[in-house]
């Protein structure tokens, strides 16, 4: 007999097994909302004193549903795997808490990802978006914390401006965490320059940005220099955006010739 669904639980919050297993059963009905995408949605449960923030993601296509049961793992199995992962080498994440995996005759019919709801002060898309108060401070922690997961081999591949929340700790110390974890690649060994290069290029548009990042990173990075970093930093950077707003060009045009 086929399963019909898959619970793993951290084993840090076996106590509360049976209030997160609710929390899935019940996420259409239940919670508040934090996040309502077109895409994924997102709703806050309270459970005793910890708030939990359950990601329910998008209902799988015809074809995926057969992918994430047979061949893939889900995205709620790997934001919860990739999560344990980074909390195990240091890198900040909210705590990861469980998944879940709905299953019906076909395949996977709906995934959930808990954790711990962290409360921060702003993300990095605020510091490319405004004139954010300590924005070079930031930037220039930003830019170690990145290094440190690079020397440690890990390759965010949506290392993009919302994608990491920014918690200010007072004193101008500041710490970092990464959300969206489902796509992401762990290596044994630190990443190559141009890979370390390309994980940055999606982080901001502005040429100042890059060159304080670049700046920093020479700091630390002791095989290139600042201006071998900014070079291919910046170049990744112009040709991402390029692609970015051709996109977005291509997709304006189809809707008009649909309308």
């Amino acid at each position: 007999m086929t399963k019909k669904y898959l619970f793993t639980i951290s084993t840090k919050y076996q106590t509360i097994a049976t209030q997160i297993r609710n929390c899935f059963l019940n996420f259409d009905n239940q919670g508040e909302w934090f996040i309502r995408g077109s895409r994924n949605a997102i709703k806050l449960f309270s459970i005793d004193n910890l708030v939990v923030n359950v990601k329910a993601f998008k209902k799988p296509n015809l074809i995926n549903k057969i992918v994430y049961r047979y061949f893939r793992k889900s995205k709620a199995r790997r934001s919860f795997e990739y999560a344990s992962i980074l909390k195990e080498k240091g890198i900040g994440t909210p705590e990861p808490i469980a998944y879940q995996e709905n299953y019906d005759i076909i395949g996977l019919k709906e995934s959930f990802y808990a954790c711990e709801h962290l409360i921060c002060d702003l993300t990095y898309r605020e510091l490319v978006e405004t004139n954010y108060p300590d924005a070079e401070n930031i930037l220039r922690q930003f830019t170690q914390f990145t290094f440190d997961m690079h020397e440690k081999g890990i390759e965010f591949l949506d290392h993009s401006p919302g994608n990491t929340l920014i918690k200010n700790e007072g004193n101008g110390n500041y710490s970092f965490y990464l959300v969206d974890l489902n796509r992401m690649k762990f290596h044994n060994q630190p990443l190559d320059f141009y890979t370390r290069m390309k994980n940055l290029s999606k982080i901001t548009p502005k040429e100042n940005m890059v060159a304080t990042m670049s700046n920093e990173y020479a700091t630390l990075y002791s095989k290139k220099t600042e201006e071998e970093i900014f070079e291919l930093m910046w170049k990744l950077t112009s040709e991402f955006q390029y692609r970015f707003y051709r996109k977005k060009r291509i997709k304006k045009k189809l809707k008009f010739w649909k309308k």
